[in-house]
């Protein structure tokens, strides 16, 4: 009976141990799992186009680069961390020539790493909130600057239709 007892203990102590380590896990669904339809994050996103820069802002009234991408996803049911480098440790990585509309695209900006996300809306564009023209549209291999600061791109969500880049 003693020995039931303590190995009942072990197996209790191995599942609060597997817990401990697994419920953080449970919490960070898989978002490339989800589907969105890329046609209402397109909406979406044409709703907020010209919207100005706003640092830290999250809402129509202004947006940072990770606010809007945020504010953008949300729309469409998909939840992402808040900062760019956060979003950028999400998701699957996408070569560049493999990227879909509804992808990340990333960039360093600032010389220390990921500093600034857009979404991939095809035909070599993407969508993002910039300090100098707000929610615009860029070209992902601009020669002048997005070309050279480009880092890498995330599936967060799996895009079931394809995306206009009007």
């Amino acid at each position: 009976m003693k020995l039931q007892s303590q190995l009942l203990k072990v197996i209790s102590m191995i599942t609060i141990a597997l817990l401990l380590v697994l419920a953080p896990l449970a919490n960070q669904a898989d978002a490339s799992s989800s589907s969105i339809d890329s046609k209402q994050l397109v909406t979406a996103a044409n709703s907020v186009m010209g919207v100005k820069y706003m640092r830290g802002g999250t809402t129509a009234k202004g947006f940072d680069c990770s606010g809007f991408i945020g504010y953008v996803y949300n729309k469409v049911g998909v939840k992402l961390p808040r900062t760019s480098a956060g979003m950028y440790s999400t998701g699957k990585t996408v070569a560049k020539k493999n990227l879909q509309a509804g992808d990340l695209v990333f960039f360093n900006t600032s010389g220390k790493g990921v500093s600034h996300v857009g979404v991939y809306i095809g035909a070599g564009k993407f969508a993002h909130s910039s300090s100098s023209k707000g929610v615009s549209i860029a070209k992902l291999n601009d020669p002048y600057y997005w070309g050279s600061k480009y880092i890498g791109a995330k599936r967060v969500a799996t895009v079931t239709q394809v995306a206009s880049t009007k």
